[in-house]
């Protein structure tokens, strides 16, 4: 029997699934929903082997309490009610001691589910525990391109199957957003229209493309500014639509006058002949649709970087078309009411909040995250693996380390998070539980209902939650309410219908009209004009990003990065993997299989400079800490850039430590988050 659902994973994609139900217990096969008009039967290799991972044997089934030393891996069994009751008396213990901002509920994108990915906000509301700033993955993009737009939503990313020229700007869409590629193949299938990729290395969706533009990374403003420079030389700007919708044109011009393709490819190291002729391309082809990715998100200058690529639509006019345009993400469609999920009406702004992204250093006591609050003394832990994916992890585990720290983990598997708790507690997974999913990377809202038992001893997030209520003392309706309940509710306040509606539909298409989505009545700032030139401070949250920090009024390649230097002279990627998922599926066999082994790519001319052959173990290291890793000698890398795809295990690096301690979790502007992908380091050879 086929049942229907979402994928639950940190993907922007959100596919809606049929679901092959074998018994109560069992599922088989996982297929892309063909009805869907974005999934459109299409799903990645990971989630079509789903069955794997809900059935793998080393699920967790059992609480567990630690009897060795931290990180030891010894743990006993015991009751549900022993390990709530030993969670809850820990919570109260440094409420007590500390105050009940001692406390930090930690989650991220495990599920992307509201009830059970958000619902420890209620928790933490009614707790007053300390709050959580999300800034591990999205801040940087979201913030750059809401500074142009006013709001995060762009055109239907179906759109792109109407598209002549379709730009993928920052995202490796066929191993991370398949979806992606269904589109933008349909389109030259159909309609002759060519495929552009812009990356920092020839990746999988470079390699499908029919022109690939190799950018250093942390450059891509530059080469944005080149290429509306050649817009606006060669008369391809469309200056009737900047007139009528943007905030500055002609300033924007005359500060273009000197960032010329030459400019540009000292900085980028992208030909300025290329540039010309991707400038060329843009200005003749009035559907050009500019896909604009999470990567990002992963440079100190990426909010610039992705105002700055969001910018050329606005120059060329593509908005004005069906098929033209620009698409990021379309968080703000949905206009959510959370507040019985999330508890929002016990909110205390008074309460501190900090930065998921440092961790390492709030768990270390510094001043600069705690302020004038209490040490974080207690943790509880849903949804993400900390040890491994979090950035500066060396300091994140010595903060993990401490003795005087308890740790509760909620988790399928024993994750190197959950074995530095105290106490883990066994979670279901998506197919054994009710939740609700919006996507990012279309328009829809899809029911995700529970289709088969969970293994006996598993409980989700919610009754976790619940429970821990009860016995903290926390009120809120929401804790007496079910999964379904919960999603109703939430429907209904947001003016999206009751479950029996979504139940009978299977799912919601909330994609806006065509006018309202290329923004042809105006844009969402207050003058109804695209800006070129943006108020960063108006941002928000403030106090998360760099002190005293000046970003560019203007699009511009700003000069923030981590640049390589003699000491350090490679820059390094750690970019997504096509078969792992950050830490999740790095339990499953085909998954394993495939991923093979960690691997640093390298530039053959590099790898002659550095005596380094294919296969070598190498040693890569900054002032944050080394690795070792073996060495991938491949004609894809850019020279003087290193790439390291996936967050593998710290356990399967030779040296026991993973590639996150590589990364800064310095903030980064307008208003935090992390630069996973600019990093500089050395390269060292090992010696036998």
């Amino acid at each position: 029997m086929t049942h229907y659902s979402a994928c639950p994973h940190d993907c922007p994609s959100t596919c809606a699934l049929e679901v092959e139900k074998i018994d109560d217990n069992t599922i088989g096969k996982i297929r892309g929903a063909s009805e869907h008009t974005y999934t459109a039967g299409v799903i990645c290799s990971k989630v079509a082997r789903y069955h794997e991972r809900i059935h793998h044997p080393d699920r967790l089934t059992k609480p567990l309490r630690r009897t060795g030393d931290k990180g030891s891996g010894q743990f006993s069994p015991i009751s549900w009610d022993d390990a709530l009751d030993e969670v809850a008396e820990n919570l109260l213990r440094a409420e007590q001691h500390h105050g009940s901002e001692s406390v930090w509920p930690y989650y991220y994108a495990g599920t992307m589910g509201l009830v059970m990915r958000d619902g420890i906000n209620r928790l933490r509301h009614a707790k007053r525990y300390s709050g959580m700033y999300s800034t591990i993955c999205v801040t940087l993009a979201w913030n750059g391109f809401k500074a142009g737009m006013g709001r995060l939503a762009g055109v239907d990313p179906r759109e792109m199957a109407q598209s002549d020229l379709i730009i993928i700007w920052g995202t490796n869409a066929a191993s991370t957003q398949i979806n992606v590629m269904t589109h933008a193949l349909k389109a030259r299938r159909e309609r002759g229209a060519k495929i552009v990729v812009i990356d920092t290395y020839r990746n999988a969706t470079a390699k499908q493309a029919d022109v690939f533009f190799c950018v250093r990374p942390g450059t891509d403003g530059a080469l944005a500014c080149a290429l509306m420079h050649v817009l606006f030389r060669d008369g391809k700007a469309d200056r009737d639509y900047l007139q009528e919708f943007t905030d500055c044109p002609k300033t924007l011009e005359t500060h273009l006058a000197s960032r010329d393709p030459a400019w540009a490819e000292q900085i980028s190291g992208v030909p300025a002949s290329q540039i010309e002729t991707l400038a060329s391309m843009i200005g003749s082809t009035p559907k050009t649709f500019f896909r604009l990715g999470y990567g990002f998100a992963r440079q100190r200058n990426g909010a610039a970087n992705m105002h700055a690529a969001l910018s050329i639509a606005a120059v060329a006019g593509s908005w004005r078309y069906e098929g033209g345009g620009a698409f990021h993400n379309n968080n703000d469609i949905y206009h959510w009411d959370k507040t019985v999920i999330e508890g929002l009406d016990r909110l205390d702004s008074g309460v501190r909040v900090l930065d998921q992204s440092r961790i390492g250093a709030v768990l270390t006591g510094d001043p600069r995250d705690l302020g004038d609050g209490p040490p974080v003394s207690a943790l509880f832990i849903q949804n993400t693996n900390p040890m491994s994916v979090a950035p500066d992890l060396n300091r994140v585990h010595k903060g993990f380390a401490r003795e005087d720290l308890f740790v509760c983990v909620h988790e399928q598997f024993l994750t190197e998070t959950a074995q530095m708790a105290d106490i883990v507690l066994p979670a279901t997974m998506f197919l054994e539980h009710d939740d609700l999913y919006q996507a990012g990377g279309h328009q829809h809202i899809t029911l995700g209902p529970r289709i088969v038992n969970p293994p006996e001893g598993c409980r989700s997030n919610h009754e976790v939650i619940c429970a821990l209520a009860k016995r903290l003392g926390a009120s809120h309706p929401g804790f007496d309410m079910s999964p379904r309940e919960l999603i109703d509710r939430t429907l209904c306040d947001s003016g999206w219908g009751s479950l029996d509606n979504l139940e009978e539909k299977r799912w919601i298409d909330c994609q806006p009209e065509f006018r309202d989505a290329h923004y042809l009545d105006g844009f969402a700032h207050a003058d109804g004009r695209f800006h070129f030139s943006p108020d960063w401070n108006a941002l928000v949250p403030h106090g998360f990003g760099p002190a005293d920090t000046v970003m560019p009024n203007l699009p511009d390649h700003w000069n923030v990065i981590e640049e390589a230097n003699s000491e350090m002279p490679y820059r390094l990627v750690t970019a997504p993997a096509r078969h792992y998922l950050n830490s999740t599926f790095t339990q499953t066999p085909t998954s394993k299989r495939r991923q093979r082994r960690p691997s640093a790519m390298l530039h053959p001319d590099d790898a002659r400079d550095l005596k380094i052959a294919n296969g070598d173990t190498i040693r890569l290291g900054n002032l944050r800490g080394e690795i070792q890793i073996g060495a991938e000698v491949i004609e894809t890398a850019q020279r003087g850039v290193v790439i390291v795809e996936s967050i593998w295990p710290n356990h399967a690096f030779a040296g026991g430590k993973g590639i996150n301690v590589l990364t800064g979790a310095d903030p980064v502007a307008p208003v935090g988050g992390a630069a996973f992908h600019d990093n500089r380091v050395w390269i060292q050879r090992t010696t036998s």
